[in-house]
């Protein structure tokens, strides 16, 4: 088999001429490498973005993990590099390959992609392109691995169709494994018949089976055949599988800590948040699991952090125990147990203090909006009296600064709700005295499957118009704030490769072709080219963003469920427009059938 010798193809000076060199080399500690001769099925699990993004990845670890448990399957990492190696390894023609064994991508059975951000789609590209496997589906023989797809950006994969056999929806803990049993005992099949048995499996969309007609207008006709792919979640996260030990790099990466899962989804539908919607319904791994992981994983690694993680910790029903338990087990170690951002309403003393224990990590506040009014429309639920009492309890247990997160450009926004950013963190200063507080702010971007997906996306000049009040107001308080605000331009692209169609694809494939590689990054990032790629395909960017959808118009992702009915979705907007609260809800006794369950 064809393995990249790195030593011969690269010079030590050419090595050391790249940024971060460490990324490229592979041999951390906890990889797995299997023999080559008990191999029937090779998975390259590759990310396109940074290794030290792709390396904070929790569901690339689960994978890994998973794949390479299982009897004759051999799944490797590979990660889209920096410009400068990218470039080097065009100059030299050294393929994409996997860390462990240096094996050429373009050599696998299959390669998984994972779609974490729509930024990330012309690296979808890049990776192919650097690995040798043409680009589009249709394109690729029967000597190219099978391209699969998944994450949250699979939810709405269209303006990556042509690029890919196979997504797959939802969770992929059980769906992989399924897919894997496919794909064994279909090798040497040809891959029409091949994807056709995938697409079998609940959860595999084979876009190559489905065809999209247009109106006149540019709105969708309709997407043929009229079968719904559903998404797959895990029932029992006790049961599911979670690996005891995890890659430890030899460079710092974004997330350098021990990422323990404690729930999945989501009871309290914000309306603005597509995760809420899509890893619906809540489900929470034991407290009894937690800590048995947490011990493995610890004397695997020796991380002196790990991170608790779910998309609100402080609703895990037994988290003050836990985090008792684990500060108390994991002291002697000097282990610090961290939080993700936290609901200020569910905040409680007990859980500061346990948080404490070891060191004293950041805390993170999300009240995304300014207003109790908006706060209510977007169903946060939040009052300024919760956030002010959360707030003093955090300064008086010692914390000398708290990031809050804020929103702009939300439906129904007005200039006071701006202001009130600005008197909410003022009111926050005075109730700490000599604290600090650090904002980040970001521009709303309607998602798909969630209330809000058919509400236009702001200007970019309305929002820089907000922003620049906001500024204004915050200048007097000094250096008690900081604050930092996203990319408005980059926030326009996400938001129409969010909700765009097929025909974008189109789109994505110019743009890299115009050297667009790494757009998430600020300095690689260049709206006028997404404009001219626009242009150039006879598309309107303006269709995909700043346009209010109809309440029956077809989306392009019609055909992909999140389990969330699209009534529910539309009842939930309704409610926003009337200012009104959905409480959380809680299985029996509150459901309002979402569709999930």
């Amino acid at each position: 088999m064809e393995v990249v010798n790195l030593e011969k193809a690269l010079s030590r000076k050419e090595m050391l001429s790249v940024s971060r060199p460490a990324r490229y080399i592979g041999r951390e500690w906890n990889i797995t490498v299997k023999e080559k001769e008990a191999i029937e099925l090779s998975i390259a699990l590759a990310f396109p973005d940074l290794y030290e993004i792709g390396m904070s990845h929790l569901g690339l670890k689960i994978l890994y993990h998973i794949l390479n448990s299982l009897p004759g399957v051999r799944a490797e990492r590979a990660f889209a590099p920096w410009p400068d190696m990218g470039n080097m390894m065009k100059k030299k023609n050294i393929p994409l390959y996997s860390l462990e064994s240096k094996i050429p991508l373009r050599n696998f059975d299959a390669v998984g992609i994972s779609l974490q951000h729509e930024l990330n789609y012309t690296n979808v590209l890049y990776l192919l392109d650097l690995a040798g496997i043409p680009l589009r589906s249709e394109e690729r023989g029967e000597e190219f691995p099978l391209i699969l797809g998944g994450g949250p950006c699979a939810f709405n994969p269209e303006p990556l169709s042509p690029f890919f056999d196979v997504f797959l929806l939802g969770e992929g803990e059980e769906a992989i494994v399924e897919m894997v049993e496919v794909l064994k005992a279909m090798r040497g099949e040809k891959r029409e018949k091949v994807l056709s048995e995938l697409a079998k499996i609940e959860g595999c969309y084979v876009p190559l089976l489905y065809s999209v007609s247009y109106h006149s207008d540019g709105k969708i006709k309709d997407i043929s055949p009229p079968r719904v792919v559903r998404k797959r979640w895990v029932r029992d996260l006790d049961s599911a599988s979670y690996p005891p030990e995890i890659i430890v790099p030899y460079l710092n990466i974004v997330h350098d800590r021990i990422p323990l899962e404690i729930a999945r989804g989501c009871t309290r539908g914000c309306r603005f948040c597509q995760a809420g919607m899509i890893y619906r319904p809540h489900r929470e791994r034991s407290p009894e699991k937690v800590i048995e992981l947490a011990e493995k994983l610890v004397k695997s690694t020796g991380y002196e952090e790990i991170s608790l993680l779910s998309l609100s910790s402080t609703d895990y029903s037994n988290i003050e125990y836990l985090i008792r338990e684990l500060s108390f087990r994991l002291k002697e170690d000097r282990v610090n147990v961290s939080l993700p951002s936290l609901r200020m309403d569910a905040f409680s003393v007990e859980v500061a203090r346990s948080l404490q224990e070891v060191r004293r990590s950041g805390l993170t506040f999300a009240p995304e909006a300014g207003s109790e009014r908006l706060r209510r429309a977007i169903n946060k639920g939040l009052t300024d009296e919760d956030i002010f009492r959360t707030v003093e309890k955090t300064f008086s247990l010692g914390w000398k600064e708290v990031k809050l997160y804020f929103m702009i450009g939300l439906p129904g926004e007005r200039e006071e709700d701006i202001r009130d950013i600005a008197n909410l963190v003022r009111e926050v200063l005075s109730r700490g005295k000599k604290k600090g507080v650090h904002l980040g702010i970001s521009a709303f971007i309607p998602k798909p499957h969630t209330p809000f997906q058919w509400v236009k996306q702001e200007k970019i000049e309305s929002l820089e118009e907000k922003m620049a009040i906001l500024r204004s107001l915050l200048r007097p308080l000094g250096r008690q704030v900081r604050y930092n605000w996203s990319d408005f331009e980059a926030n326009l692209i996400e938001g129409a490769l969010s909700r765009g169609d097929r025909r974008v694809s189109s789109v994505v494939e110019r743009v890299y072709q115009k050297g667009g590689v790494m757009d998430n990054w600020r300095e690689f990032f260049s709206l006028s080219r997404w404009r001219e790629g626009f242009e150039e395909e006879g598309l309107d960017l303006d269709f995909y963003t700043h346009r209010e959808r109809e309440r029956e118009e077809t989306f392009p992702w019609e055909h992909l469920s999140s389990g969330v009915s699209k009534e529910f979705l539309w009842k939930e907007y309704q409610l926003s427009m009337e200012g009104k609260i959905t409480l959380p809800c809680q299985e029996e006794e509150r459901c309002y059938n979402c569709g999930v369950c």
